[in-house]
């Protein structure tokens, strides 16, 4: 997918650049594959917020992803490549033999009229198929990877991502992540073959905060321009430095290089080398 520029028409217009959708097939979604997507705001069920600088946004539809595609050894055809609002990467639309229809992430090189299948046995090792780690080949890309089996795709998302397979030991797959981090995978999660589509998405310049704003992403506000009571860097006259020995978030917590991941998590043992 390829990034168009426009000729300078404004200051906006001179930073921005929009992705060009000509990989494409399908405008509107699949009616029975979507459902409205509920705003929150940033906040929680508590009505707190968790998430600063959210709100707003375009309306748009949330598309129901199939991130376990448990129809296993029926070939399915793809239909269609289309737009996700939700995400960074593209969605393919998958019409099975026995008639089922459903979404998933497009990888790379994914096209109209290929046939993709996923199986817990070995099949082949070709762009859009779905199977166990143990049966990937080491030097593979993948995607859309289990960390539980059964549980269904929770890395390894986004556009342009991809893991590669380095070993499988001690019934583990060793998993080199987008992040540069090394990580071990039980062998019967399943992944996708190939890295996500849409590699071009991290080139994009939204250009202006309007844009920013149709995306759900309200404005920022620096601490130290607040006030003491709203912002730990808040008050003093003029523009004054932090005055403090290290950042803090609007909740008094270190900000800015601070570790936050807790030191005996359980998981921390899947881990072999941290990112960088």
């Amino acid at each position: 997918m390829p990034v168009r520029v426009y000729n300078p028409t404004s200051p906006a217009r001179r930073k921005s650049s929009v992705a060009d959708f000509s990989d494409l097939t399908k405008k509107e979604p699949e009616k029975k594959l979507r459902e409205i997507r509920k705003r929150r705001g940033g906040r929680n069920n508590q009505g707190k917020i968790t998430v600063r600088h959210r709100g707003g946004g375009a309306k748009r539809f949330y598309r129901i992803v199939d991130f376990k595609r448990t129809q296993f050894d029926v070939p399915a055809s793809v239909a269609a490549i289309e737009y996700d609002p939700n995400r960074s990467a593209r969605i393919a639309l998958l019409r099975y033999e026995n008639g089922a229809v459903a979404y998933i992430i497009a990888p790379v090189d994914l096209r109209v009229g290929d046939s993709v299948l996923s199986s817990q046995g070995k099949i082949d090792i070709k762009s859009g198929n779905r199977l166990c780690l143990e049966n990937i080949p080491t030097g593979i890309m993948v995607h859309a990877i289990e960390m539980q089996p059964g549980r269904g795709a929770q890395v390894v998302r986004s556009a342009g991502g991809g893991a590669q397979v380095l070993a499988f030991e001690d019934g583990f797959s060793h998993l080199r992540l987008p992040s540069g981090e090394v990580r071990k995978f039980p062998g019967r999660c399943m992944a996708t073959i190939g890295a996500v589509g849409n590699p071009d998405h991290q080139n994009i310049r939204w250009g202006k905060a309007g844009r920013m704003r149709l995306r759900g992403w309200r404005p920022s506000v620096r601490g130290k321009a607040m006030n003491p009571v709203d912002h730990p860097h808040g008050g003093g006259e003029g523009n004054q430095p932090v005055g403090l020995r290290h950042p803090k978030t609007p909740q008094g917590k270190p900000a800015l290089g601070v570790l936050t991941r807790k030191k005996k998590k359980a998981s921390n043992k899947f881990i072999l080398k941290r990112r960088k």
